[in-house]
């Protein structure tokens, strides 16, 4: 059994890996060439009726696909040695290839058929991966995840329905098009995006489905399920120039600026990592509705790279913590597995905007873009805070990982498995190179934005900010203050009650409804008069027609002496 399992996993890494740098070939050929395949098969043809399976190829879903499966089989390389000691093993390696098969379904239709089968089945096995581990936790996350992305499939499902107005269900033919149906099914894919992305106001579900397995997290946070809605609006970013956007670019900034927030506030270790995938999520939504898809693609891939990194090393040490996931009662994690720490620092500065690493090539450019746009004084402060944020937390975490803490686990026996540290080399190469790479092959013509001198160094202000933001945090008197002033630090680390809202807060009141309904209908007089009552009555009358036709011989005698008495009177 063991040499089957090893024999499974193996063989899932090498295919994964073998056609990511298929794909990831395939998307820079194309995108040098700027070639484009549409294929469309015909399934069934009965009559004038015909069923289509409709596919489209371009640098966009070939590289995106190749960055996904080389991203996977890191993953699924390091799965081998985490779940080295789980009895579903084999059945969580399905799970996450049928996760990996709804997202390539996803990123190559430009049907919208196809796209709800991808749709859908991201959210049927996100379900099955969040409630993995199968307690009480994991059932209410598993539900709130699935309930939250149903509102999603719904909008696809509308999407769907106001298409039967068009000739086709491929959205790519009328993306020139534009009337009020087209409004409509701009508004709902939007909507489906910002469930699957997690924007405000369905933010919630996103740290819940932390109760995955951490590669899954990995996979879940920088490439699938959350991407995905990126990814169609990005596809429909040509009908967004018909709408004002506004609204939406507002809600995408406040959730960054939300998690950037919530984050430094958290002390649950893959729930930073979270909250921090929901930040850059609102930031490529930003930027994608100021009008931008390109630019939102960029920071989609050099994302997908160092976050995947990011968590894996987070797995690590979850791993080696005897899976405690409180940072508090970690410390000195660096002299202990010192090359995890690496990448973990490495993935950090990355994600912070670090200069010269993949995630300052796209964060940079983003903010720069975004300070030439005509947004107001007020968009760019909370912009500029949400990336001082993203360092404050990133600081912060460092912070309690590295060098401070309680370090309650010393003693503890600390082993850096082989196969998951291979996993970690690509990303970490990536999470490095990947942006300056990018650069030069996605955006051919160079360019330069000149700004004000103020402007330019915006961004890396905001960076060193973060910096003394995080020493804030780490003051012991700052700390205790915070703590002092409770309902702040319960506003700010429970995402401004937005879990309260999604679940309880939305069905409290109905509860108590139908509860005093059920207290006096179904169990007070209304049980007695109008489901018991005629029962009784027809009881009672059986009862009297039963004892008359028995032939009751005392009956008999005392209705005869009642009669002679009654005569003889």
């Amino acid at each position: 059994m063991f040499f089957i399992y090893l024999h499974f996993y193996n063989l899932m890494f090498s295919l994964l890996f073998f056609m990511g740098l298929v794909f990831s070939f395939l998307g820079l050929y194309f995108m040098m060439f700027d070639y484009m395949i549409f294929l469309d098969w015909e399934i069934l043809s009965i009559n004038s009726f015909c069923i289509n399976m409709s596919l489209i190829f371009d640098y966009m879903s070939f590289m995106f696909m190749g960055f996904v499966l080389l991203i996977s089989s890191m993953v699924v390389y390091y799965s081998y040695e985490y779940m080295y000691d789980d009895m579903y093993k084999n059945r969580f390696l399905l799970l996450v290839l049928m996760f990996i098969l709804s997202m390539m379904f996803m990123i190559i239709s430009p049907n919208m058929i196809s796209i709800l089968l991808g749709w859908d089945g991201l959210g049927l096995v996100s379900y099955a991966l969040v409630i993995y581990f199968q307690n009480y936790n994991s059932y209410n996350s598993g539900m709130l995840t699935v309930m939250t992305n149903r509102i999603g499939d719904v909008a696809i499902l509308m999407c769907i329905a106001w298409m039967l107005n068009f000739g086709s269900w491929n959205y790519i033919y009328y993306l020139g098009f534009y009337d009020f149906t087209m409004n409509n099914i701009i508004i709902f894919s939007i909507l489906a995006a910002f469930t699957k992305s997690a924007q405000i106001p369905f933010s919630s579900w996103l740290p819940a489905a932390m109760a995955a397995p951490t590669p899954v997290s990995a996979l879940v946070h920088s490439s699938t399920l959350v991407t995905a809605g990126v990814y169609l609006m990005i596809r429909f970013s040509e009908l967004l120039i018909n709408i004002d956007c506004t609204f939406f670019i507002v809600l995408s900034m406040m959730t960054m600026f939300m998690s950037g927030l919530g984050a430094n506030f958290e002390f649950d270790l893959k729930k930073i990592i979270a909250l921090s995938t929901l930040s850059q999520l609102g930031l490529m939504m930003m930027i994608l509705f100021l009008g931008f898809p390109n630019l939102a693609f960029f920071h989609l891939l050099t994302h997908a790279f160092f976050k995947a990194l990011l968590f894996l090393c987070a797995g690590m040490i979850i791993h080696v913590m005897n899976n405690c996931q409180d940072i508090r009662e970690m410390g000195n994690v660096i002299t202990m597995i010192p090359y995890t720490s690496t990448c973990f620092i490495i993935s950090s500065f990355s994600l912070c905007g670090l200069p010269f690493l993949s995630g300052f090539y796209s964060k940079d450019l983003i903010l720069e873009v975004f300070s030439m746009s005509n947004m107001n004084m007020l968009y760019y402060v909370i912009m500029m805070v949400s990336v001082m944020f993203t360092v404050s937390y990133s600081f912060r975490l460092m912070n309690y990982l590295m060098f401070m803490g309680f370090g309650n686990y010393v003693f503890q026996s600390y082993y850096e498995g082989n196969k998951m540290m291979v996993s970690m080399i690509l990303l970490t190469f990536f999470s490095i190179f990947l942006g300056v790479i990018l650069m030069s092959l996605m955006f051919k013509t160079p360019f330069v934005i000149i700004l004000p001198f103020y402007l330019k160094i915006g961004p890396l202000l905001s960076i060193c900010s973060g910096v003394i933001l995080a020493m804030l945090f780490f003051n012991k008197k700052m700390v205790d203050y915070m703590n002092f002033t409770l309902f702040s630090m319960y506003f700010f680390g429970n995402m401004w009650f937005m879990p309260f809202f999604s679940t309880y807060g939305l069905y409290q009141y109905f509860m108590l409804t139908s509860n005093r309904y059920f207290k006096y209908i179904d169990m007070g007089w209304g049980e007695y008069i109008f489901s018991k009552s005629h029962i009784n009555y027809m009881y009672l009358v059986s009862k009297i027609n039963y004892l008359i036709e028995f032939n009751n011989v005392k009956l008999f005698m005392v209705s005869f002496i009642f009669l002679m008495i009654m005569m003889l009177l």
